[in-house]
Order: structure tokens, then C-alpha cells, then sequence
């Protein structure tokens, strides 16, 4: 009778076992420290074993991460597995697998743009990075999208270029690309639950962001990709396809980070460093392989500025690996000296009366009626969280506060939505399950008086990158809610400063948008006021 092979990832007893450095990781991490770089999670993997992983708290193993653009590397699998299966090709039209959408002036540059040009962003639609995702249209957009260049003659990151790909095999298929993917790529790597991956109001998924997986089911899909398409002994994605997609296919040397102009393959990257590349997501989560160095990198942060992420990681390439020998764990760090620092909530404080009189007491608040027309309203959830997303969720009413000796429970409403957390007075996260904007989250809480009227609750979603802060100000009947976010939204404003300057092709009207980008907090993050009834 065959053995089944294991599908988890072996793990070595101490990095220096396969070569990997104990005092480079220390160094790393110390170098994170020193940058200011949020590190939720990292995994090291060389010579197919994990040498090191580390999760800072309140991250855990178990919770799933957003992995932003990291979900375009999945999407580009799911099409090279639809190529392998003949139900289309690189060459395929896209025109001709959505001829409802031919329009009937003859237009010989949509006539020429092919899955091809979708994979490497070389199609040339130029959709806005600020179009609503909240309607249901987004093929329609694409295809009503301007021309930047013709297909073939340009490179431009575009998302839509990758929902595509996911509205092409659910068009195929009849399967969106989770159901698509479970029994091609999630079985065989033994991630035996459903990942969750963001959805369009008609319940595709979104392809190029919005998956949500752990940092180990993300290590077995780069380790699988470093193995030519083999995980547990098994060709899992097809090999010609791997080497295809993680190639360099286009130049992409329009953009400015050295990490970002060393070509682009099939919604993957090449790295500056020689003979690597990489799956990456928008706040630095970075799946890394390094062909020459047997070895694969996995980390989720919440860094904005993803190039002083990848300038940290590589100080410390090559020097991270060393020739394996006969080490005693002596001679290596020990474990809880490898360990990230965790991530603290609101220190205890001194408690308010205010308490007596607000508790179990209902608090209504205004809508704002600008935020409300450009569809941000303030909600729990960053805008981090949600820019992206078909529900944005917004628009905190009906909150209720409840204290007890080392907690603060509150209790809100967005929209349809009815949510509770209890965050913890002591100095300690306390955590929720809460199910905001459509998607469920584990989120992690503490609250503290500020001051005799002003109490600030955090509340970290830990699926995300961003912990939303809102301080609620009480004078008599009156309340004031202020709505922060860590990271600062001035901070991912100025991360995104570019890209939108990019979309505007005229200078003053470029500088305009970045100006106003520049102005997202004292907008989005505006003061609002309630009652208590």
C-alpha cells in the first residue's frame, strides 16, 4: 500500500539545519524595527523546509490575511490551468468571448487585444483606479474604458485586467475561480477549507484583490511554484505554465521602485535581486522566491511604501544563507529571541463617571451627506480595508456602550449589519467576531478614557492590514465621533500619490488629484456628531 505524503511543509529545528542564519534573521528583524515597518507575519523556506516563522501579536497562524495583488498570482494560475485544459489560449480574443459586448463600430484595437495582453498588462484599457466598485458593472466598465495604448504597446497595472481573467472562466467554466481552484490547487496543497475571496455585486470574484489566505497557505503556493508546479511529490500546476508565468514576458520599466522594472511575466514580478520573483500585494505582502538560494520568503505587513519593505528584505539577501554544516543549537539564537515584538493596544487608564451616565444608552449619529454621495461613508472599517471593495460598509449609528470592571462593549449598526465587540480596559485586546461590509472578521479591541469626557476605542480587524481608532467626545446630550486609522490615511495617501497622478493625463489636472489625494483624511476622517436618545 503507497504512503500518503505529508502536505504540510516540513519544518527544521533551528534555521542554521538548512542553512538560514538565526543572526541575519535577528538582524532583519531588528532592521523592520528600525525602519518602522509593520510586520504581521514572515516564513523562511529553504531546501523545501521551513527554517523560521514568526507571527507578531495579535497575528496568529490560524486567521486568514488580505493579500491584496498577491490574489493576481492565484487568478494567473487559475488561467494557465484553463490553457492547460484547451478551453482557451493566450492568443484567444478577449472580444470574442464577450461578443455581447462588440460594439457595432468596428474597433480593430479592441479586436486585437488577447488573454495575452490581460496576463501582462498589456491590454490597454485604462479603467481608473478610483472607478466605484460598489455598481454592478465592472465588465462593462473595461470594455468602456479608454484606450491608453493599443494592446502590445504599452505596460500599465490595471486590476481590472485580472477580473477579467476571472469573468473569462466563470464565462467557460460556469465556476468562479475559488470553485475553479479547489480541486486544482487548494486540494493538492492541503488547504482543505474555503478561502474567502471578495466578490462583485453579482458574486464574482473580484481576482486581482480580496483573497484572504494564512501566511502558511501562501508559502505552499510559492513553494509549489519554486518547485516547477510540484508540492508533496505531485505536478500540481502544470510546469510549462510556471515557467511561463513567473518569467519576464513585457518590460514594465515605466514605474519607479528598482524592484518594479525588471519585467512582469503573468501577473507576477522579477525582483532587482538576480533570478528571483515574487507574488505581491499592496502593503507589502510579498510571497519570494529565490531560484539560486533554493529558498522561499513570505511576509504580511502593513507597509504602504512596498520598495522600503523589499529594500529591508534584501539587505539581508545573500547574507542570510550560509553553507549548512554541523551546528549546535547553542550556537544559534534561541527561539523567543527570534521573536517579533508584539503589537500593544491601549494601556489602562483611569476611569471616567461619565461612564454611569452613558451606559446602555443609545448614541445616534448624523449621516454626512458629502461622504455619503461619493460613497465613503465612516465605518468601523478603515479605508484600507474597504477601497476596493463592493461594500463599503459605513454610516455607524445606533451605538450603545456597556462597561464592566475590565471591559467596554459596544454595540453599532452600518446599514443592515448589527455588530459587537467587547474591548478590553486592562491594556489587553480582547476579540470579537464581527461580520462588517460583507465579510467576516476576527477583530481585536481595547478602549480607554483619554480624558474625564473622551474615550477612544481600537479595533484591529485582524484579517486586515489597518486598525481603525475612533474617540468619542461627550458634552451633556452631545457626541462627538472622530474617526482615525493606523496606518494614518495621510500616510496611504501619500503611498497612492502617484498612482493616481499616473490615471490623469494632464499635468495640472494631475497635481490637482494629487493634492486632493493628499487631503483624503481631513475628508474621509471628518468629525461627526451624535446623541444620546
Amino acid at each position: 500500500m503507497a504512503v500518503r505524503k505529508s502536505k504540510v511543509i516540513p519544518r527544521a529545528k533551528f534555521p542554521e539545519q538548512v542553512g538560514i542564519s538565526s543572526h541575519e534573521i535577528r538582524a532583519l528583524i531588528d532592521d523592520f524595527d528600525r525602519s518602522g515597518i509593520e510586520v504581521h507575519s514572515m516564513m523562511l523556506i529553504r531546501k523545501g523546509k521551513v527554517a523560521y516563522e514568526a507571527y507578531r501579536h495579535p497575528f496568529n497562524p490560524q486567521t486568514p490575511h488580505t493579500m491584496y495583488s498577491v490574489s493576481k498570482s492565484f487568478t494567473s494560475i487559475a488561467m494557465g490551468f484553463a490553457i492547460d485544459e484547451g478551453l482557451v489560449s493566450l492568443d484567444t480574443k478577449v472580444i470574442d468571448i464577450f461578443p455581447e459586448h462588440r460594439p457595432k463600430k468596428y474597433d480593430e484595437t479592441l479586436e486585437q487585444m488577447t488573454v495575452f495582453h490581460l496576463l501582462t498588462m498589456t491590454a490597454g484599457k485604462d479603467v481608473s483606479l478610483l472607478s466605484d466598485k460598489t455598481k454592478d458593472r465592472w465588465v462593462k466598465d473595461f470594455f468602456d474604458a479608454k484606450w491608453a495604448f493599443k494592446p502590445g504597446n504599452g505596460w500599465r497595472y490595471i486590476n481590472e485586467n485580472t477580473y477579467m481573467c476571472c469573468a473569462i472562466i466563470k464565462k467557460l467554466t460556469g465556476m468562479g475561480i475559488i470553485d475553479y481552484l479547489t480541486p486544482r490547487l487548494f486540494k493538492p496543497l492541503g488547504i482543505n477549507r474555503r478561502p474567502f475571496w471578495e466578490l462583485d455585486p453579482q458574486g464574482l470574484e473580484a481576482g486581482g484583490w480580496g483573497l484572504f489566505i494564512t501566511t502558511d497557505e501562501l508559502a505552499r503556493f510559492m513553494l509549489c511554484l519554486h518547485q516547477k508546479g510540484k508540492y508533496a511529490g505531485v505536478q500540481v500546476i502544470p510546469e510549462w505554465y510556471v515557467e511561463e508565468a513567473t518569467k519576464k514576458q513585457v518590460r514594465n520599466d515605466n514605474n519607479e521602485d528598482r524592484d518594479s522594472v525588471c519585467g512582469y511575466g503573468f501577473f507576477f514580478w522579477r525582483n532587482a535581486f538576480k533570478n528571483s520573483y515574487r507574488a505581491d500585494g499592496m502593503f507589502s505582502q510579498f510571497g519570494i522566491v529565490l531560484e539560486d538560494y533554493d529558498a522561499v520568503l513570505v511576509f504580511n505587513c502593513s507597509e504602504i511604501f512596498e520598495q522600503k519593505t523589499r529594500d529591508a528584505i534584501f539587505r539581508h539577501v545573500p547574507h542570510m544563507f550560509i553553507k549548512p554544516k554541523r551546528f549546535k543549537p547553542s550556537d544559534c539564537y534561541e527561539y523567543d529571541e527570534l521573536q517579533l515584538s508584539p503589537i500593544k493596544g491601549l494601556p489602562a487608564s483611569r476611569r471616567s463617571v461619565v461612564e454611569e451616565f452613558i451606559k446602555g444608552k443609545t448614541i445616534k449619529f448624523t449621516k454626512n451627506p458629502i461622504l455619503n454621495a461619493v460613497g465613503w461613508p465612516v465605518s468601523m472599517l478603515p479605508l484600507a480595508v474597504v477601497y476596493m471593495s463592493a461594500n463599503r460598509a459605513g454610516n455607524i449609528d445606533n451605538v450603545v456602550l456597556d462597561f464592566n470592571e475590565n471591559e467596554c462593549i459596544m454595540t453599532w449598526d452600518e446599514g443592515k449589519e448589527h455588530n459587537t465587540i467587547v474591548c478590553g480596559m486592562d491594556g489587553e485586546y480582547r476579540e470579537s467576531k464581527i461580520h462588517l461590509g460583507s465579510i467576516d472578521f476576527t477583530a481585536v479591541s481595547t478602549a480607554a478614557w483619554v480624558s474625564d469626557d473622551s474615550l477612544e476605542i481600537r479595533m484591529r480587524p485582524l484579517e486586515s492590514v489597518a486598525e481603525r481608532r475612533i474617540t468619542l467626545t461627550f458634552k451633556g446630550d452631545g457626541v462627538t465621533l472622530v474617526p482615525r486609522s493606523s496606518p494614518p490615511l495621510s500616510t496611504i495617501a501619500s503611498g497612492i500619490k502617484d498612482t493616481v497622478e499616473a490615471f490623469i493625463s494632464v499635468d495640472a489636472l494631475a497635481q490637482l488629484g494629487g493634492k486632493a489625494v493628499m487631503k483624503l483624511d481631513k475628508i474621509l476622517e471628518a468629525p461627526i456628531s451624535g446623541k444620546i436618545v
